[in-house]
């Protein structure tokens, strides 16, 4: 079971020290939004690059873009450890998905909550992780959608019947009440960003996080 908090919630003014208090976590999930395929602007290359040099944990790029097939080489390039597009915004997501892992990344497809788990069935072999989003895009502190839960069992149950060892990983509205259902439906990997944020002590937050998740094995 991973955490990765995602810097969404966390203070823009101090990003390293904001990555430093989560260094217990498995990796920092950072969102790139352009402001066309989500209604919000985050941050882009420059900022990624930066956090690549400073951070002492993987990152966990959330590419929320259009045209990712522009863009997908160039956040791998930068050595982060994994790069997610959305499945809604590519043009190529198999060619995507083999660039990313040739150029060393692990390669990561996100579906909105209105994209069945049966458009991206296909591509499982191909990835590293499925990204199943429980909010619509765009921003953080929403409530998960309840209706997105029964395709976090339907993805589990596709990629065991292929016999992949892909991660599953939700994002959007985990919090302390709702992450060990999450992982008994059949998740292994949960962004959180407010229900790590919000707390002094981010550490303690994630091991509690973990603890509440861990007792499930899929």
């Amino acid at each position: 079971m991973s955490i990765h908090p995602s810097i969404l919630s966390a203070d823009f003014a101090n990003l390293q020290a904001e990555l430093e208090s989560i260094a217990s976590a498995d990796a920092a999930h950072v969102d790139v939004m352009d402001n066309h395929f989500v209604p919000n602007l985050t941050l882009g290359l420059p900022i990624v690059q930066r956090l690549q040099e400073v951070s002492k944990i993987p990152l966990d790029v959330h590419l929320m873009i259009d045209d990712p097939d522009h863009w997908v080489p160039k956040y791998a390039e930068l050595g982060v450890d994994s790069v997610t597009f959305h499945l809604e915004a590519a043009k190529d997501p198999l060619a995507l998905t083999r660039t990313l892992r040739s150029i060393g990344a692990q390669a990561a497809i996100a579906i909105k909550p209105g994209t069945p788990v049966t458009d991206v069935v296909e591509l499982l072999p191909e990835i590293d992780m499925l990204l199943v989003m429980t909010v619509e895009p765009g921003f953080g502190g929403q409530k998960l959608i309840s209706e997105t839960l029964a395709k976090i069992v339907q993805a589990r149950s596709e990629i065991r019947k292929r016999g992949l060892t892909i991660a599953l990983q939700v994002d959007g509205g985990v919090t302390e009440s709702n992450i060990s259902e999450l992982a008994e439906l059949g998740a292994d990997c949960f962004v959180a960003g407010s229900a790590v944020f919000n707390f002094e002590n981010r550490a303690l937050q994630i091991s509690k996080l973990r603890e509440l998740s861990g007792s499930h094995s899929h």
